[in-house]
């Protein structure tokens, strides 16, 4: 296994058909330039990227968003998890963090069968999402979504809503303030969302959409895509012109956008953590967290999925068990 370069990176995850954003060379260009190290690794056909965040007295924690790994075997070899090792340790990382990029309920036997791995107590990335499909026609998409939903977007068609692409990140940062400070979200920095912008959209995959009425910018997102999968990852909208529905609209031109990119499903990135019982059982009565944003994905007609669940590769248990202490401690 050797260190590898942003275009070598580049060039390993293009053999694979559908790797996932958070693994890309541009991500980890974005983390690097806001407090976290990076190392991309790869031995054969396998491969991963890890970041590392900076700890007092030296230490660091080590995370792997979503690593893609050969498609020809179905156990990882030791080799590999040696070299993994070595660096993370040369790092000074306390423990690994790996989010398998796989689903829950897919029963994913690559990572979970090592003794050495963990089951977390948490992902660091929502573990719960909708996922909508792109599959069929527009027509087939629409008449997907639920009746409200649909009505809705065609609604805001109708009261001159417009969508188009959009670069001022001066903007977008601004709404996604407002909206931040409405519903109690954390928010980027200006000069987070500008990186990404440079870094993602010049080779196709990200866009900002901005939906307007008037030339007023009422809402806009952050879409993302590779291969086969689209990702809602950033999104904001104002408190002018509700009543035209622009966040509806807005969400089924990113879908169109996606899939003009040969996506087959757009991921709405973040719903509540409970089962789809809970979620269609509370959602009319519970708005804090998550529970508000479930309540507007779940009109688009897709899937809630639960990620698998995080593991951790510990290499300094006493410490481990601190990490574990104090995180235990905010739940």
């Amino acid at each position: 296994m050797s260190k590898v370069s942003f275009e070598q990176w580049k060039a390993f995850l293009s053999k694979f058909e559908n790797p996932h954003i958070l693994q890309t060379a541009e991500w980890g260009e974005l983390k690097r330039a806001f407090g976290w190290d990076g190392e991309r690794l790869i031995t054969g056909d396998w491969g991963i990227q890890i970041l590392f965040r900076k700890l007092p007295l030296g230490f660091t924690v080590a995370y792997a968003p979503k690593p893609v790994f050969s498609n020809q075997s179905s156990v990882i070899s030791e080799q590999f998890w040696r070299e993994v090792d070595e660096v993370c340790r040369k790092k000074r990382a306390v423990f690994l963090k790996i989010e398998p990029d796989s689903w829950e309920a897919d029963n994913c036997s690559l990572f979970t069968g090592h003794s050495s791995l963990i089951t977390s107590l948490h992902n660091i990335q929502p573990p719960r999402t909708i996922v909508v499909s792109l599959e069929g026609s527009e027509n087939d998409i629409l008449n997907r979504m639920k009746q409200k939903c649909r009505y809705n977007t065609r609604l805001a068609e109708k009261k001159d809503v417009i969508v188009r692409s959009w670069d001022d990140l001066n903007g977008f940062h601004r709404m996604m303030t407002i909206t931040g400070g409405r519903d109690g979200f954390g928010v980027h920095s200006l000069a987070y969302y500008r990186k990404a912008y440079e870094l993602f959209h010049p080779v196709g995959m990200a866009d900002i959409l901005v939906a307007e009425y008037e030339s007023r910018p009422l809402a806009a997102l952050m879409v993302f895509a590779l291969g086969q999968r689209a990702y809602y990852l950033y999104g904001a909208s104002t408190d002018d012109e509700r009543n035209r529905m622009p966040t509806y609209l807005l969400q089924w031109r990113a879908m169109q956008w996606a899939k003009e990119r040969g996506c087959t499903e757009y991921d709405l990135w973040g719903v509540p953590d409970a089962d789809e019982e809970t979620l269609e059982a509370q959602f009319e009565t519970r708005h804090d967290g998550l529970w508000g944003v479930y309540r507007f994905k779940r009109g688009f007609g897709g899937q809630v999925k639960r990620a698998a669940q995080a593991l951790d590769r510990v290499y300094m248990p006493l410490l481990y068990r601190l990490y574990l202490w104090r995180f235990a401690g905010r739940e």
